[in-house]
């Protein structure tokens, strides 16, 4: 909110049914610019939406995804996975 998301929606209201504005953060200012819910209600929502989403991303990724995880700042960890990776998929 504070990087100006509240302008950027209310530049976009009238490509709102646009399927990449129908996402979180979104439509819950396009209904607080409807008048139907208050900003503080809208914020809210979209704090709850996002942990929502990332659950069900953490789940999917837990379930389906042949994932390894990285905190950000490992890069000597990531590029020694990066680096293991490429010699694996490399003919001999």
């Amino acid at each position: 909110m504070k990087a100006g998301l509240l302008d950027e929606v209310n530049a976009l209201r009238p490509y709102r049914h646009k399927p990449a504005l129908l996402t979180v953060g979104y439509s819950e200012l396009f209904d607080y610019l409807d008048g139907k819910i208050s900003l503080e209600e809208a914020v809210d929502k979209i704090k709850q939406n996002s942990r929502r989403y990332a659950k069900r991303q953490i789940t999917w990724f837990k379930k389906y995804g042949n994932t390894t995880w990285f905190e950000p700042k490992d890069l000597d960890r990531i590029i020694d996975f990066l680096e293991q990776s490429i010699k694996k998929d490399l003919p001999d």
